[in-house]
Parts: C-alpha cells; structure tokens; sequence
C-alpha cells in the first residue's frame, strides 16, 4: 500500500500521523488478512521502519496549511514468514509519491497470479503460468466477488447460527495486530520478531459465501 499520505483529501487528516495511526495501523488490516487467508498465519516479521518528514502540511481544504505533527513512522518495509513457508515482502507508505504494480501479487516455481485490492472489496483476478507470455484474467465464479463488503458480517451472523468461529474471528484480529505492532519492533531492535499467536488458517467461502 504505497501513497502520499491523506493530508490532501482527509477532512480531518492529523490523527493518522499521530500515536497509533500511520500507513500500518491504518492501512495494513486489509492486505494482512487477504495475505493471511491466502497462505494462513505468520512465523515471523523482519522489517525497517521511518518517517521522512518530522511534519506534515494539510492541503485538504478543511485543513488548508494546517501543520500536523508526525509521532510514527510512514513507511515500514517488512518481510513476512509464514508457517506455511511462504515468504512475503511488504511496503505500507505514506511517503509515496506514486506507484502502479498490483497491490498483491504472488510469485510461485510455477506462476504467479495478482487478486484485487483488499481496500476496494473486489476487482480481476490474473495469473501466468511457466511457459505462458501474458496474463489471463479469469472469470469470477463467485457471484459476491464482485462486491466483497460486508461478507464478513454476513459469515459471523452464519456463524452465530451454527455455533461455530466466524472467519474474521477475534483471534485473526489479534494476530493482525500482533504482527503490525512487530514491524516497529524488529526495526528498533535489528531482529526478526516471533509471532506468538497462531490462529487457524481461514477455510474458503463457499460458492454463495455462506456454509
């Protein structure tokens, strides 16, 4: 997730650079959890985080040239080590100017494929095989695919009524947040952080989104 930061279309942008906002608190919930349904839970996070300006200045027209304190970092580059064994490398910036690759690409021995953007509930699916020269967009064979918001309060409501673990279940978010709270971590200490939650891996929606 990679931008300039929302000083210039936020109302009320101060808060995200101030204790406990910034690209990761604000941003990263969506694509570590898309990440984590994908390949399961995180082993561990190596990652350098830093900010580039000490102040910001507002160009919303709520806040037109209204300083806003930095208190954390805005760019954290991190790599992800999954218990599945999977190995990803993550950038969540404020301090982009612009950027144009897909926000989630995978990268296999066999092909590679790029899925939608977690903060926009939808949009194609792509793959490219060993032996292939371009992409192929598939077509979406789940009708709620196009549209993803709101399906986790649905699955919950499912959930209730067969006594059973909703998918966006407390324990995925308490590890959401252990691994974000690690990137600052393993930057101030020059280690790998251990993740010491490990909630079970999200099992795939039916074909109508509800089991």
């Amino acid at each position: 997730m990679l931008s300039k930061g929302p000083e210039s279309w936020h109302p009320n942008p101060g808060f995200y650079y101030l204790t406990g906002g910034g690209p990761i608190f604000d941003m990263a919930p969506y694509y570590l959890t898309a990440l984590i349904n994908f390949l399961g839970p995180i082993k561990s996070v190596s990652a350098i985080t830093s900010k580039s300006f000490s102040e910001r200045v507002a160009t919303c027209k709520e806040r037109f040239g209204e300083k806003l304190p930095v208190e954390v970092n805005t760019h954290a580059s991190g790599n992800l080590l999954f218990h599945s064994g999977a190995v990803i490398t993550t950038v969540f910036s404020f301090d982009v100017i612009a950027a144009s690759h897909s926000p989630i690409e995978l990268y296999g021995t066999k092909g590679s494929i790029k899925v939608p953007d977690p903060n926009t509930f939808g949009g194609p699916v792509c793959s490219i095989v060993l032996g292939e020269d371009s992409w192929t967009e598939h077509k979406l064979t789940r009708a709620y695919a196009k549209n993803t918001r709101g399906i986790g309060v649905a699955d919950m409501g499912q959930a209730i009524l067969e006594n059973r673990s909703p998918r966006a279940s407390g324990a995925l978010a308490y590890h959401v947040l252990e691994v974000m709270h690690a990137f600052d971590k393993s930057s101030e200490s020059g280690c790998a952080i251990e993740i010491e939650s490990q909630p079970e891996h999200p099992t795939v929606l039916s074909a109508n989104g509800l089991d």
